[in-house]
């Protein structure tokens, strides 16, 4: 038995976590933290000879603590037949037969593999009659009691802050009910239903009291995205803006997250202010940056005072002997990361450049999560590759077909059918495909998985406008490669893990080109969606390449991110600056994605369209960079190399 997570938290140092309210444990992945928190409840469970009362929410956040305990059982023999289980929440009205139904998702992902016996598991009724649901809500509470209550409540948080579907005002004593769902909260589970207009716009959920009254519980969170609301329910005051920061109050709560998650929080975003640090460069450039922002001051201007006044004499007195040398060394180190020629420059001094000057001109691969990442990420770098002389590819790894809109596959169905018309080339298969789709489409319910033929319409709509968006650009045909990864055919919002053969493509891509350069959309912090799966195709494929092939060890890897965030300034090694027109031709490009433009199928909360995002994420780069001292540019694109 390993220890358990209360014993990490007692063994912690509590410098490092005094502004923390809330007993919080980090770990360096999200796979790595699940794991530990299905080892603590398997370990309940074998203490307490097979008996425990659990709690479980859905949604992608517990799918690896699902994945684990599945093992445990599969593997260590971990019998779960005195289990009872309580459901958080469901949506209301939905029936249970439904694709986005927590019945179907808790069995497909943890149900159906251990050996809870069905009259065990509880799970809030999204079907039965508005009239009735009070009293289900009651008899819900009312099992629960006879049970003896929750042993272990697992949680996930929102954007929000809600804890269940507890939304932002709750109150604290609430119990199980149905309540009217936040508008942020039906964005997030947009694309779980295809299209915001799909999501019901209730659900039933334990209450706040409810998951109050639980023995212990865990809440887990994963990915940058949910850094924020993390600090604002571990370090804030209480508040029912933020429902998850009234377990502050709860005696045994602790927060489980992941690096990405944690990044907000002060022991990780400022830690010098918690204690003594660490000043490798990185650490030193991040501080006089985050003191750059604080006191609204250029890198160059900094003065001694400023640094004693915020916490940060010690770095003075490690690395000064004063705030002048500093200054001087990470201006000078920030004005190294910006570079006009992101495939280096020939015949020049490479020394203080990010990239290399030789070989010139190089091979390039832009990996391209789905077919419009490469331009909306990284696109006014795709073309100055393209316009100083680079042999570039550009690798669309998935078809992102579930990101069409229906409206357009009859759109092109129906111009393709008029065109035969015209011009008498139809054919019997292809009247047959026609009126397939036409009638599946007609029928075709909120959240119902595509057919085969609108899967590969959509597809093909994707594929023919990233082909459009690279004539643009001004690449070859031959350059554009679609892989298709098998990993992302699922046809629904959850794709399949990566395989042996997602690999394998990858790796024959990079065999066929042989680059010099690799560019991969880096969006690290996200450990369950497609740019994720996507980047860990890349690195095994880049790692088994590397002991197999010599050439590989003169190929760079660069990280891009895409339309929703941008690197810290501190992680940045190349800063690609883009001059108005650049930023203008970069912007068309994106317009090439037609079915991506005015609204996109899954937009999140965000309602700019994607080259506002685009461009005002690479103008934002560029101001900070002018706010620090460095010259003042139109916009700016930043990647970070990957160390293999």
């Amino acid at each position: 038995m390993k220890p358990n997570l209360t014993n990490q938290i007692k063994s912690s140092d509590p410098q490092k976590s005094q502004f923390e309210k809330i007993p919080t444990l980090i770990f360096s992945d999200a796979k790595e933290a699940a794991d530990a928190v299905a080892r603590e409840i398997a370990n309940i469970i074998e203490s307490n000879k097979g008996k425990c009362v659990l709690g479980l929410p859905t949604g992608s956040t517990p799918i690896f603590v699902y994945e684990e305990l599945i093992r445990i059982r599969q593997e260590e023999g971990l019998s779960f037949r005195n289990v009872v289980t309580f459901n958080l929440d469901e949506y209301y009205p939905l029936p249970q037969s439904r694709l986005q139904s927590y019945v179907r998702f808790m069995n497909e992902n943890f149900f159906d593999y251990v050996d809870i016996p069905k009259e065990n598991i509880h799970i809030p009724d999204g079907s039965i009659p508005l009239e009735d649901v009070p009293k289900f809500c009651e008899a819900y509470e009312q099992k629960i009691k006879d049970c003896g209550g929750i042993d272990i409540q697992l949680l996930g948080i929102g954007k929000t802050g809600h804890i269940g579907f507890n939304e932002p005002g709750s109150p604290i004593d609430s119990k199980t009910r149905l309540i009217t769902l936040d508008h942020i909260t039906r964005l997030d589970a947009a694309s779980d239903f295809f299209g915001e207009e799909y999501v019901p716009k209730q659900a039933i959920t334990m209450g706040i009291g409810t998951i109050f009254n639980a023995k212990r519980i865990f809440l887990m969170a994963w990915g940058e995205n949910k850094a924020g609301i993390v600090k604002k329910a571990v370090e804030n005051e209480i508040t029912e803006h933020v429902p998850a920061s009234y377990l502050q109050k709860h005696p045994a709560t602790i927060f489980i997250v992941d690096q990405g998650a944690a990044a907000e929080l002060t022991r990780f975003k400022t830690p010098w202010l918690v204690g003594p640090c660490e000043w490798d460069d990185r650490q030193v450039r991040k501080s006089v940056v985050w003191l750059c922002q604080k006191v609204n001051k250029p890198i160059l201007k900094l003065t001694d005072r400023d640094y004693n006044d915020n916490g940060m004499s010690d770095l003075i007195a490690q690395k000064g002997p004063s705030a002048y040398n500093i200054n001087i060394k990470v201006f000078n180190d920030l004005q190294k990361t910006i570079t006009g020629w992101p495939g280096g420059k020939p015949n020049a001094d490479d020394t203080n450049r990010p990239e290399r000057a030789e070989p010139f001109p190089k091979r390039v691969i832009i990996f391209s999560p789905h077919p419009d990442d490469d331009v909306i990420s990284m696109g006014g770098t795709f073309i100055r590759l393209v316009e100083q002389g680079h042999e570039v590819h550009v690798a669309y790894q998935t078809s992102g077909n579930i990101a069409v809109f229906d409206d357009d596959v009859i759109r092109f169905a129906d111009f393709v059918n008029e065109y035969n018309q015209v011009f008498k080339g139809g054919s019997e298969r292809f009247n047959r495909v026609y009126h397939n789709v036409r009638e599946f489409l007609r029928s075709k319910e909120p959240g119902q998985v595509d057919s085969d033929e609108v899967k590969q319409i959509k597809g093909l709509i994707r594929m023919a406008e990233a082909r459009a968006g690279c004539r643009f650009v001004g690449i070859p045909e031959e350059n554009i490669h679609f892989l298709n990864l098998p990993f992302y055919e699922t046809g629904k919002v959850k794709k399949n893990p990566l395989g042996r053969a997602d690999i394998d493509i990858t790796k024959d891509l990079i065999r066929q080109v042989k680059p010099e350069q690799i560019y991969a959309a880096g969006d690290l912090s996200d450990p369950h969606g497609t740019h994720r799966v996507c980047l860990e195709s890349v690195f095994e494929a880049v790692a088994e390449l590397k002991e197999e092939e010599s050439w590989m060890k003169d190929c760079w890897l660069w990280l891009y991110r895409g339309a929703w965030q941008e690197w810290e300034i501190d992680q940045v090694d190349m800063c690609v600056p883009l001059s108005p027109d650049e930023l203008s031709k970069k912007t068309k490009a994106i317009f090439k994605h037609q079915s991506q433009k005015d609204s996109a199928l899954f937009p999140g909360t965000d309602e700019r369209e994607f080259w506002e995002r685009a461009q005002d994420r690479n103008r934002a780069t560029a101001v900070l960079y002018n706010l620090l001292g460095m010259a003042e540019y139109e916009a700016m694109e930043a990647f970070v190399r990957w160390h293999y």
